[in-house]
């Protein structure tokens, strides 16, 4: 599997750093259209982020109630096979889905010695922070996909106790394959359990990192066609 594979007549790294970046450009250069052009997705991102907020939520109730579900089962004298593991993915999945909505919602830990240092130039540092920020989000979302598709090429299986239902894993795999495929990837299903595969508690990393990457250069290109940073923490009673 190569790393930047050609998409479309152009190298991967091209679409995910050259073209962010020069739309960044015309953010600065032409904020007023842009600022037209852009203005129409906020609002939809915005919810994508707050969506992803509500899932992480979901992930760490989910992660309380295995808890609960282990201490009952302990208390009955029974088993309660890869709950552990279940809980670990629950919590991974909490972690990467909240990236994005933490992000918007300053609730990210930021160390702003630099930029507080930078006087009349802090809006300069702030964009160029927000951009060496995207850029290594991005680079660590293509890995993360990358990670997802290895795990699926080697048909990796966890380790533990956990399994997953077939159904789940065929529903999954659905959102990877074209519609005229459902009907032979239902038919090679099963109604068994099987050994968890790794692929499928990996896939909150993914779209957790790809979320955060998308937040990153949208929140920059709103910092640059209105002046201002976009990103208000949420104050604190």
């Amino acid at each position: 599997m190569r790393d930047w594979q050609p998409v479309l007549g152009l190298p991967l790294w091209v679409w995910l750093f050259v073209v962010p970046s020069g739309l960044m450009l015309l953010c600065i250069l032409k904020p007023d259209r842009m600022r037209r052009l852009l203005q129409p997705l906020w609002g939809v991102l915005d919810r994508f982020y707050n969506g992803a907020g509500v899932v992480a939520a979901v992930f760490m109730v989910t992660i309380l109630l295995l808890i609960v579900g282990q201490m009952i089962a302990r208390w009955a004298s029974v088993t309660f096979p890869g709950s552990t593991e279940y809980a670990g993915y629950a919590m991974a999945a909490t972690s990467f889905f909240a990236l994005a909505y933490t992000l918007t919602h300053g609730g990210h830990i930021r160390v702003s010695i630099f930029l507080n240092l930078g006087g009349r130039h802090h809006y300069w540092l702030d964009a160029g922070a927000m951009l060496i920020s995207a850029l290594t989000a991005t680079y660590f979302a293509r890995y993360a996909i990358k990670t997802n598709l290895l795990s699926h090429m080697l048909n990796d299986r966890t380790q533990g106790q956990d399994f997953a239902p077939e159904w789940l894993l065929t529903l999954v795999a659905m959102f990877g394959t074209w519609p005229w495929n459902w009907g032979s990837l239902w038919a090679e299903s099963g109604s068994g359990w099987v050994y968890t595969p790794v692929w499928l508690p990996q896939l909150p990393m993914s779209i957790g990192t790809v979320l955060l990457a998308i937040a990153l250069w949208d929140y920059l290109s709103r910092m640059l066609v209105t002046g201002a940073p976009q990103i208000k923490g949420e104050a604190l009673e």
